[in-house]
């Protein structure tokens, strides 16, 4: 059996739920996908009226296991402080729903996927994605679901970028939306960061001009430096200063050569080793490709206010004070273009010292905010 059906044979059984559509799917690029697939997970029940479904928007390196242990690390889903029976987001309360984002690496249709033409993964024949066209299959699996408007769509990061595709796309089908540690475009910093990781990958003799699958390899060590110089942007200096210092790791002195000396060092690599074991090194590139290509007010002519202008869509817009990754400034820009026009917005800056990854963190001020969001929206929707 060769790498590529072995991996996909785990990944069919690690997937979960998988909704096939098979209605056209004609992407921003002008490029059509004749069907396609999505991998989700569900938790909790939903209501009679259909009323009470929490769409969760995950980030970059994400997937759909958000509630509950992860099939291939074996480690607690990355939302499992916030979603659970009697949690924040409770889901004897809520349904709450998220989806493996299309050009993923976890059942959903991206290039590691089987290219129906030609029965092998797509690889770079798989068609560039956006945040949009995304956000246009998670449509597709809330129709499928029988659901008319979502009670909250809620995500960090890239997750934030899907929701405000999402209120501002549909804002008649969302009625609070909560986005997290983001922006309404990909600043110059953040592609340069991408484009370091992109080019680590490609440059790596195994990625075989993206079609490593048919040599039965992959490009783990290139996939390991583009996550080694993500993670630093996802912790602050004081996180790192705080974590590592400038300790030596398992030893006593410096060894003048190129080992991991220093602690900082050995997380880094573990880190890089770690992602390759659950990611694909094409679905990093698509999926970074999309956040790049992201500007929400290129879309209404440079103007942000107009992209949000006669929405009902109720905003809790979150930033964290050490996050330079998607900074606080980004998020007053959405702010203000939602002041603008009158549009119906919270904005919170929650002081931490855990950088843009405190969205994934146990930060009482952040969970407090949420609490009294989501539980204000529920008494407006009806939701008892």
């Amino acid at each position: 059996m060769s790498l590529s059906e072995t991996i996909h044979r785990a990944n069919e059984a690690a997937a979960g739920k998988i909704l096939v559509v098979d209605v056209p799917l004609t992407l921003e690029s002008g490029a059509v996908l004749a069907s396609y697939r999505i991998a989700y997970q569900t938790y909790g029940r939903l209501n009679a009226d259909k009323s009470n479904a929490i769409l969760v928007c995950h980030a970059l390196t994400g997937d759909q296991f958000v509630a509950d242990t992860h099939p291939i690390t074996g480690k607690p889903g990355w939302w499992t402080t916030l979603i659970g029976p009697g949690l924040l987001i409770d889901t004897d309360r809520y349904f709450v729903i998220c989806s493996n984002v299309l050009g993923g690496c976890l059942g959903t249709t991206g290039p590691k996927e089987a290219n129906p033409a030609t029965g092998q993964p797509w690889g770079l024949d798989f068609p560039v994605i956006t945040i949009g066209d995304m956000v246009q299959a998670q449509v597709a699996l809330i129709d499928h679901l029988g659901i008319d408007q979502l009670f909250c769509a809620i995500g960090g990061s890239m997750g934030g970028m899907q929701v405000l595709k999402w209120a501002t796309a549909h804002p008649d089908r969302v009625f609070a939306a909560v986005p997290i540690a983001t922006a309404s475009r990909h600043s110059a910093q953040n592609i340069a960061f991408h484009e370091v990781g992109r080019q680590a990958i490609m440059a790596d003799p195994d990625w075989c001009g993206g079609s490593y699958f048919l040599h039965d390899k992959r490009p783990e060590r290139g996939l390991a430096v583009a996550r080694m110089a993500a993670h630093i942007t996802y912790l602050s200096e004081l996180a790192l200063h705080r974590k590592f210092g400038r300790n030596l790791q398992d030893r006593n002195a410096i060894s003048y050569g190129f080992e991991a000396d220093f602690q900082v060092e050995s997380y880094l690599r573990h880190q890089g080793a770690s992602f390759v074991e659950r990611f694909d090194a094409n679905s990093y590139l698509y999926i970074t490709r999309a956040t790049d290509y992201f500007d929400l007010a290129a879309e209404y002519g440079g103007q942000l206010a107009e992209a949000f202008r006669g929405g009902n869509v109720r905003y809790c817009v979150i930033s964290f004070t050490s996050d330079w990754l998607y900074p606080t400034s980004e998020s007053r820009v959405i702010v203000h273009a939602l002041n603008a026009v009158a549009g119906n917005v919270s904005f919170v800056e929650i002081e931490t010292d855990a950088g843009h990854d405190a969205f994934l963190l146990d930060e009482p001020e952040f969970f407090a905010t949420l609490k009294g969001f989501i539980e204000g929206c529920a008494r407006h929707r009806g939701l008892s």
